[in-house]
């Protein structure tokens, strides 16, 4: 069996585990309260910060799950963040979905994983 890494893990859970060449994350959230746009950017810096500390980086994501509070009202403007932000000919796997979050603060939160 290969080894198993966690990154920056605590009691509850740990940002990232690394397993057999996959970086599986947790799901990362901005301040509560910002808007959609700075939630969904600060979420994404968090992305590649964890990224880096699992030994790799959004060039190599497989998949993204993506949660937002209220998809009619903030799809848009999280999705103009996030193209910006995936390297071109780089877009992994992925889906969206509308979610109440842990607190009604969130508005977005987003969970990936890539090969290491």
């Amino acid at each position: 069996m290969s080894d198993i890494t966690r990154i920056d893990t605590n009691a509850r859970m740990s940002q990232a585990v690394v397993h057999n060449g996959i970086a599986y994350l947790a799901g990362q959230v901005g301040a509560e309260g910002a808007s959609v746009t700075e939630q969904t950017q600060a979420v994404l810096a968090k992305v590649d910060e964890v990224l880096a500390k699992a030994g790799t980086d959004k060039t190599k994501l497989l998949t993204a799950q993506i949660w937002v509070a209220d998809i009619a009202t903030q799809f848009a403007d999280m999705n103009a963040v996030w193209d910006a932000w995936v390297p071109e000919g780089c877009a992994p796997a992925r889906w969206t979905g509308e979610a109440k979050l842990a607190t009604p603060g969130f508005k977005v939160e987003i969970i990936v994983t890539a090969a290491v």
